[in-house]
């Protein structure tokens, strides 16, 4: 689906704000308040469109109340347009960029980025174990030190940067999440809560994971050290492609990941790469290759509206944004 399509299918604020309501509320309508399913339209000359009024608390409600987009003053349409673009993209949107495309201040466009990119963590009970072949894998993200005479940095794991762990499903879904230190006590808790013990784990050749991996049903890795990447079926690589798009992003989309927010920007990397469907096509020469096909637009705004309910950002005093942990009504 190109923009045209989209803008067909969504031509008015009626028809963006009935698929938000659609999705939002597909068991029903709620008040995000107190939980109450009865509430009631108003539409006076003066109220906004798509508001409603709580029959128990009294409090009145729009489809965006206590999500990522509360208090939202924009059309729905820019909202739905800013999901497409960050949902298709291959490595992400900058700000300024997005800033242009949907005719936004760059700073309305960053804090609309980091809004779907809230909606885009599934959270922890929503994330399902990793089982059968699953990859481990981790990676050090920053820039290049700025030189200064007579000082020299450590490199590799000796470096300041922020280490990311990361598990992968073969063909299936990635997890990733920031960590102190590649060491067994930061990495191991990760491990167990991500991955299933009956599962058979594919590394390289660092220590953390031999040792982690006694705990699971099988464990195969490849020696990095001797140029070996892959031994038959026995390679890491899938996690190594999942953060080769990280790097991508950073390098080459955003230039800067801050700590702050670098868990936001796993999300989104995470849920495109989660929304994908396995396909196996044939080559010319016969044999048979599996390929990552994204789902289509629709499935992709679904998924993400899903899981809009009970999480709010706000401007914080300084600027920057902050999270409200808001339990969903």
């Amino acid at each position: 689906m190109n923009t045209d399509q989209l803008r067909e299918k969504f031509p008015d604020e009626t028809a963006c704000r009935t698929f938000f309501e659609s999705v939002i509320w597909q068991k029903g309508r709620f008040c995000p308040h107190c939980g109450c399913e009865k509430s009631y339209h108003i539409s006076g000359k003066t109220s906004r469109s798509g508001l409603y009024e709580c029959d128990k608390c009294k409090r009145q409600f729009t489809v965006t109340t206590k999500t990522p987009m509360h208090s939202t003053k924009l059309h729905l349409w820019k909202w739905l347009q800013a999901m497409y673009y960050i949902a298709n993209s291959s490595k992400g949107i900058s700000s300024v960029f997005l800033a242009k495309w949907i005719g936004v201040s760059q700073k309305t466009s960053w804090k609309m980025g980091h809004a779907i990119r809230e909606m885009m963590d599934p959270g922890t009970e929503n994330q399902p174990v990793l089982k059968g072949i699953v990859e481990l894998d981790e990676k050090y993200i920053g820039g290049k030190p700025r030189y200064k005479k007579g000082v020299k940095y450590k490199r590799g794991k000796g470096t300041d940067k922020q280490c990311i762990f990361v598990a992968v499903e073969r063909n299936g879904a990635v997890r990733s999440a920031p960590v102190e230190s590649d060491k067994t006590s930061d990495i191991s808790p990760l491990v167990k809560s991500f991955v299933q013990k009956d599962s058979h784990l594919m590394t390289d050749q660092n220590p953390v994971y031999c040792q982690i991996a006694k705990q699971y049903a099988g464990h195969s890795w490849v020696n990095h050290h001797q140029k070996e990447y892959a031994r038959g079926s026995v390679y890491n690589n899938t996690a190594e492609s999942f953060n080769a798009i990280l790097e991508r992003a950073k390098q080459g989309i955003f230039h800067y990941m801050s700590k702050k927010h670098l868990p936001r920007y796993l999300h989104e990397i995470g849920f495109r790469w989660d929304h994908r469907i396995p396909t196996v096509k044939v080559t010319k020469n016969g044999d048979k290759k599996t390929v990552m096909i994204p789902m289509p637009v629709m499935d992709l705004l679904r998924s993400l509206l899903n899981r809009a309910s009970g999480r709010q950002l706000r401007r914080s005093l300084n600027g920057g944004i902050v999270r409200l942990n808001v339990k969903p009504a």
